[in-house]
């Protein structure tokens, strides 16, 4: 895979070893809280309320702290101070690094510049889409709104790659489609690996451990996420004058298989690496 992360650039060119990345990465996570967890701590909100925003934003797109103002679970100035303290305490995997004795700051700037460079190809900083597809709007639309899908939902650490056109889309373990139907056809395909799948239906049913689930809740997981992230693509494109009415969900392939893209359809692809090196996929097929 072409696509890496910093960390791991740094193992695999044998400056860090992946004992001090770990330690780093620790490092981070005590640091870097999201929102509800820095409100947690700072005794803003309490856990009934991080549950209500989170389900709360799977209907509609605000972020964590946006959300809890809207419900009336905390003012404005309190989601300031919240932010405040993130932007405080937020520390990169450089300054990690740093801090645990791995490099100096000479040294991560100055690998960091060649991480920059070797991953230039392979980085999407924008949603670009293929020249002459219809509606382009709405699916750079659709993109971004799956991007924070993933990770305010799944909660996901991700790099997404550059979108490609494709004749075939490989199902990973599971591939899960949905119709769109209006003034916008579309068929909207979600392919994931078997560590994503368990991430998903983690969050899903709200459990730490899912092995002893059966396969069928697990690909239920994965339907109901999907259904989320294309309820909330038709009502951002309605704001946008669309009319995008969604199908049910339907599990389309299962265990790596290629799955042909009609030839009435234009399929672009939009790759998801994600930093435990699991997969996500999900791409357009527009008609």
């Amino acid at each position: 895979m072409a696509v890496k992360f910093f960390g791991q650039f740094l193992v695999e060119k044998g400056v860090v070893s992946r004992e001090k990345l770990l330690e780093a990465i620790e490092l981070q996570e005590k640091n870097n809280l999201k929102f509800g967890e820095m409100a947690l701590l700072m005794g803003v909100i309490c856990e009934a309320d991080v549950e209500r925003v989170h389900d709360a934003q799977r209907s509609e797109d605000l972020r964590f702290g946006d959300m809890a103002v809207k419900l009336g679970l905390i003012s404005p100035n309190q989601m300031q101070q919240v932010l405040t303290r993130q932007k405080n305490n937020h520390l990169y995997i450089g300054e990690a690094l740093v801090k645990v004795g791995a490099l100096d700051e000479g040294e991560i700037l100055r690998y960091l510049a060649e991480f920059k460079e070797d991953q230039a190809p392979y980085t999407a900083e924008h949603v670009n889409l293929p020249q002459g597809v219809s509606n382009p709007q709405v699916w750079e639309m659709a993109a971004d709104m799956t991007y924070k899908m993933l990770t305010r939902i799944a909660q996901f650490a991700f790099r997404p790659a550059p979108s490609v056109e494709a004749e075939t889309v490989n199902a990973r373990h599971l591939a899960v489609a949905m119709d769109f139907s209006g003034s916008v056809k579309c068929r909207y395909v979600l392919s994931v690996s078997e560590g994503a799948q368990q991430a998903i239906a983690r969050a899903i049913l709200k459990e730490d451990d899912v092995s002893d689930e059966p396969r069928e809740v697990l690909d239920d997981t994965v339907m109901e996420f999907i259904n989320i992230v294309c309820g909330n693509i038709a009502a951002k494109g309605a704001q946008l004058g669309h009319t995008m009415e969604i199908t049910p969900p339907v599990v389309i392939a299962e265990g790596g298989s290629e799955v042909e893209v009609p030839p009435s359809y234009r399929a672009i692809r939009f790759p998801v690496y994600i930093s435990d090196g699991e997969e996500v996929e999900f791409s357009f097929w527009v008609g």
